[in-house]
This record gives C-alpha cells, structure tokens and sequence, in this order.
C-alpha cells in the first residue's frame, strides 16, 4: 500500500493521501507498505532512485543496509514489532532520504508507525522535515524497544524465586524446570533479537551522523540524533545486564536439573548396594553342591532369611549415619 503524507502547514501535522501516486513539492514522506512492483517503479520514476525490494533489505552486509546512492540516502534497520505477542516479530525496514522527501519501505505494521502519526495529529511530533520524520520514527521504534526491555525484565524477576523456591514432589519439580528451561530459552531469544534490532538502529545512526556532519546539514538534527543515540545506549547496556542474568538463571536451572538426576541416580545406587548383600546370601544357598551343612539345620531356612534382612539393613542404617541418604 502507498500512503503519502504532504506538510500539514504547521510543521507539526501530516496531511495523508492514500493510494495516491503524485507527488508534489508538499509531500514530506511516502510510506510504502507491502509495495507492490507497480507502486516501486512508480516512486522511483517520480524520485529518480531505486527502491530495494524485499531480499535487498534482507542482506546483512553493512555496504547493502547503509549506502548513498544518486545523492539519496539508504537507511535499512532490522526492528522488533508485535512486542504484546508472546514472541515478537522481526522485519527490516528501510529509511530513504532522497532530497527533502523521506521514504520508508517495510513488509510489516509496527505500532511504532501509527503512534507517531498520532502524535503528529496532536502536535507533539515535529514534522517540518523528512529527517524529523525519520527521526521521530526511530523514537518512537526505540520507545517500542523499551517497552519490550521493561516486560522482559519483569518476567526475569519472576524466573528467579520459580528456581530457588521451587516446591512439590520430585516430579513436579521435574516438570517445573523443564518450563523454566524454555522459558529462560524463550527469553534470552528476544534479548538477542532486541540486541541485534539496537545495534542496527546504533549504526543507522551514527550513518547518519556521518552523511550529514559531510553535508554540513546537521543543523537541529544533531541534538535528537545523540539523544536517540543515548537512549539506544541505554537500551543495550539494559540488554548485557539482562544477557548476564539469563545466563545466570540458565546455569542456576541446569545446576537443578543435574542435582534432581543426581538424586535419582544415588537413589539406584543405594538400592543396589542394600540388595546386594542379601542377592549374594540368597545365592550362596541357591547353590547345587551336595554337602552344605546349612541345609540339615532345622532352622536354617529362617535362619537365611533373617541373615538376608540384617544384610539389607545394616548398610541402610550406616548410610543414615552417613548422612548419605
């Protein structure tokens, strides 16, 4: 779908044209979602650039998501959306600065979009210019980031009593780490993904920092590129902490799980050293040989009984002792 927003007069607002395909020397930003092959050749005929298709924006050579090309900049960042689902998503989408026009092509939805234009409505976003737009765009796809980062740690908080204060039977503690296990596995998947979404928009820009210090047109963007920059930053030392306790609570769960199958195991373990006394009194007399006083003995079966109960009991108790079992 193509949506073109031309300035609003104020400098604060958007005025949206969808389905449109004319752009004029209003038009701020165009919005490409889910373009199709016609709606690319016509807004690079009508801004003389080429628009990436979808496995373009998909490469990960830094040369193939930051470049400048017939004067226009080419901007692709790798984002994290749907952040209220269980697993978010991911998708690229690219920032293109040709003149005094921003474009953005994407194959998602992120809120991050429709919150920004609401902001615009009210005259809490500045939209005088394609880079504000841009800029303005990536504060709000941070802020998402943050959200995210802040359900992330909630949830992390809650991973930490499920593993040291874990009650029930052997089984229930059994089924319980094996939730905690995918969850921390869950978990650290998102820090990951969100790590790489926060490198990505770092280097978008400090891209832009670059092309523009060139240009000699940083101007007022200067000051919202570094706090965006700080606030990215922020994000990411978040990210390592969150990285460090996961691994933690991984280690600490997998300790749990090795101490519950080394309980089975001792468990084996005693039992075949208190059966095996009496295994080798009940083999003795299962013997075949012809003279074996034992068996004239009018209590020498009773007598073999009790033999083979002392012998299973006596390593029992001294285990107790032990402080074995």
């Amino acid at each position: 779908m193509l949506t073109i927003y031309d300035a609003a007069g104020t400098g604060t607002g958007l005025a949206a044209r969808a389905g449109a395909k004319v752009v004029d020397s209003s038009t701020l930003w165009i919005d490409l979602l889910n373009p199709t092959p016609e709606e690319d050749a016509c807004m690079e005929a009508a801004l003389g650039i080429d628009i990436p298709t979808r496995a373009e924006m998909r490469e990960i050579e830094a040369s193939a998501r930051l470049y400048v090309e017939n004067g226009a900049l080419f901007m692709t960042a790798f984002v994290i959306y749907a952040i209220e689902q269980a697993v978010p998503r991911s998708s690229s989408i690219t920032f293109i600065l040709a003149g005094d026009r921003l474009v953005t092509v994407r194959y998602a939805e992120p809120k991050a979009f429709p919150m920004f234009l609401a902001r615009a409505e009210k005259g809490d976003a500045s939209c005088s210019s394609a880079v504000d737009i841009m800029l303005g765009l990536i504060e709000q796809l941070v802020h998402r980031q943050a959200d995210l980062i802040e359900r992330i740690q909630d949830d992390v908080d809650r991973l930490a009593p499920a593993i040291f204060e874990i009650k029930g039977g052997q089984q229930t503690r059994s089924k319980r780490l094996d939730v905690i296990l995918r969850t921390i596995g869950k978990e650290g998947d998102i820090v990951a993904r969100v790590q790489e979404s926060s490198f990505s928009l770092s280097r978008l820009l400090s891209f832009l920092t670059g092309v523009l210090r060139e240009k000699g047109s940083e101007g007022k963007a200067s000051k919202r590129i570094k706090s965006v920059q700080r606030d990215v930053e922020s994000l990411l030392d978040n990210m390592r902490f969150l990285s460090t306790r996961l691994e933690f609570l991984l280690e600490a769960t997998l300790g749990m799980i090795n101490i519950e199958q080394n309980q089975i195991i001792k468990l084996f373990s005693v039992a075949a050293v208190v059966f095996l006394p009496p295994t080798l009194i009940a083999s003795i007399y299962g013997m075949n040989f012809k003279h074996m006083p034992e068996l004239e003995w009018t209590f020498g079966y009773p007598l073999a009984l009790a033999t083979m109960v002392a012998a299973a009991i006596l390593p029992y108790v001294y285990f107790r002792r032990k402080g074995w079992l």
